[in-house]
């Protein structure tokens, strides 16, 4: 009886994580939504864990990233909610560190040709550029900056180029840092009831989604198209990642 491949075998237990991991979510979906119903609420829960209270943080904000079925600033401004701005800053940035960690290297290592099958059939229009590792650097830097936009697809699709580990979480912690600290900052003013500093950490933040979101196709455009405007060799060829290529 001849044995299963390598490939299949993970095709196989990929298969199941998923099929688990959706079940779960599902199961547990209901829990979830009323623990994050309001900031009270997830306060509650968390402290209610006792001293396993800043696990349990973590774990919300690994899951937010991997799975991604709460936006990432209600989790980062309920930290702040919850342990103030130093303590709930420092748990978030663990928390995406190792929920960005499994993303990249399970997509790295594991789970490659299925996230390449995805990012084809959703065809955004960055993925012209993110085999050049310079414009997809930049591309990164600017979209983790902007407070609003949805950053966590981009962990899987920077594990399928060529971009190293460390020059990923470099650009992830530096452009994420800003805002989770103000997520925290914002979390916190509102349980401590300063809402004056409270609207001003909003205002802020939604003048830059609102301008992200306004600029955002021209700023992809603009990376599209910046060969061009060096003047690049027509011989010139981009550089293609194994993973995207058509067979």
């Amino acid at each position: 009886m001849p044995q299963p491949s390598k490939k299949a075998v993970i095709n196989i237990l990929l298969g199941l994580t998923i099929i688990l991991s959706i079940g779960l979510l599902v199961y547990y979906s209901p829990t979830l939504i009323k623990i994050m119903s309001s900031m009270d609420n997830f306060r509650a829960y968390i402290h209610s864990t006792g001293h396993w209270g800043p696990v349990m943080f973590i774990l919300f904000q690994i899951l937010q990233i991997v799975v991604a079925p709460i936006p990432g600033e209600v989790v980062q401004i309920a930290g702040g909610y919850t342990y103030g701005v130093t303590l709930g800053s420092l748990y978030t940035t663990i928390g995406l560190i190792l929920g960005s960690a499994f993303a990249f290297y399970f997509t790295r290592f594991i789970g490659r040709a299925y996230i390449s099958q995805l990012m084809q059939k959703k065809k955004y229009k960055w993925m012209s550029f993110i085999h050049d590792e310079k414009k997809f650097s930049a591309f990164l830097f600017i979209f983790f900056v902007i407070p609003g936009l949805p950053k966590d697809l981009l962990v899987f699709v920077a594990a399928l180029t060529s971009m190293s580990s460390l020059r990923f979480f470099t650009i992830l912690i530096v452009g994420r840092l800003p805002w989770i600290i103000a997520s925290a900052a914002l979390g916190s003013t509102i349980h401590m009831q300063q809402y004056s500093i409270a609207i001003i950490i909003s205002v802020i933040a939604v003048i830059g989604f609102v301008l992200g979101y306004i600029y955002k196709d021209k700023m992809m455009n603009w990376f599209s198209n910046v060969e061009k405007t060096k003047g690049t060799s027509p011989s010139a060829k981009p550089k293609v990642n194994p993973s995207f290529s058509k067979k």
